[in-house]
């Protein structure tokens, strides 16, 4: 892999030129973009994946929607359908992509909605449901919406300031693009990272914003359509653990017992009916245990008895109150109503 990321290095280069000629264009004003008259908070990173976006923005959401009435609008990567469609109690993974129907089917009292288009996603929500506030999923390169406020996230140990552009890394702009954030959150942290290496950190990413670090919180039990399990038993019986997400290390090392069948697949992969009927060979005899967006694609497909997933939230490390006062801040600047 290595090797054929060297081979690819050109490429990179006139990827980077691409990217940043068209960022150039945009801070320049010949390209525009479209500010809107309620607060935009836009979460995303610079990096193809795997920095945790759907659990902060679940964070936001929970953060916000007591107050606020909050809306989200993703792309919906990997739907079948096009053009913008806002969830109802009939929509499918199929239909808004699994991160989006699973923020849906968690929150039903918050409208969200796909489209490609963010601006044409953003006016229909407004014209549908007359949002107070926001959030954009995944938005950080849509320069064609101006948002309220920029949230990038960056994984601790896959920090954007050392890694290298696509196709010879895996950053989807430049590090220069950690310009147009108004926070960094570093994601994925050890619970134990002392302010020390917080420190150590901030100087790598060398940025002029507030940085914040968070960490995975594992929920104490999986579930199933029908029941819950402790995981403190399942962790130490032999199972099957099955990961299609961009970073699966931190889950399947998690629960691994070292008996376990691990199933590794590519991020928002979407299982054959081969693979379908493997995996349900496999959990004839074992349960089988799997991340919350997985499970999202594969209900319905596997026993219902035999399939259990393992929630996740993002937890602050500290200075938890100082983020949550700035997106209040933000909103109440942009909100006037």
């Amino acid at each position: 892999m290595k090797l054929i990321r060297k081979i690819l290095f050109p490429i990179a280069i006139i990827y980077w030129i691409v990217t940043f000629f068209r960022n150039w264009l945009y801070d320049m004003g010949l390209f525009t973009s479209k500010s809107y008259d309620l607060p935009i908070i836009a979460i995303g990173n610079l990096s193809a994946g795997g920095t945790g976006k759907t659990p902060h923005t679940e964070y936001l959401i929970r953060l916000l929607k007591e107050k606020y009435k909050v809306a989200v609008l993703s792309r919906g990567y990997k739907r079948s359908t096009k053009g913008f469609v806002l969830a109802n109690d009939a929509s499918t993974a199929v239909e808004l992509g699994d991160e989006s129907y699973q923020i849906h089917t968690k929150f039903p009292d918050v409208a969200v909605a796909v489209c490609e288009d963010r601006r044409t996603g953003i006016e229909n929500l407004i014209s549908i449901n007359n949002p107070n506030v926001i959030l954009l999923d995944d938005a950080f390169q849509h320069r064609k919406v101006k948002a309220s406020f920029y949230v990038l996230l960056t994984a601790y140990d896959d920090l954007f300031s050392e890694d290298f552009i696509l196709p010879f890394g895996d950053l989807r702009e430049s590090a220069m693009g950690k310009k147009r954030a108004n926070v960094v959150v570093v994601t994925k942290c050890p619970a134990s990272l002392s302010s020390q290496e917080q420190e150590k950190v901030k100087q790598k990413l060398q940025v002029e914003v507030p940085v914040f670090f968070t960490a995975i919180h594992y929920d104490t039990k999986v579930l199933s359509l029908h029941s819950t399990l402790p995981v403190s038993e399942i962790i130490s019986k032999e199972k099957v653990i099955v990961a299609g997400i961009a970073k699966p290390k931190y889950f399947v090392d998690y629960l691994n017992s070292g008996k376990d069948k691990v199933m590794i697949y590519p991020d928002h992969h979407n299982f054959s009916e081969q693979e379908i009927a493997v995996l349900n060979d496999l959990a004839q005899d074992k349960i089988l245990v799997t991340t919350e967006k997985d499970f999202m694609r594969l209900n319905g497909k596997i026993n219902s008895e035999k399939l259990y997933y393992l929630p996740i939230t993002s937890m602050f490390l500290e200075a938890e109150l100082d983020f949550q006062e700035t997106i209040f801040k933000i909103i109440k600047k942009g909100n006037k109503n």
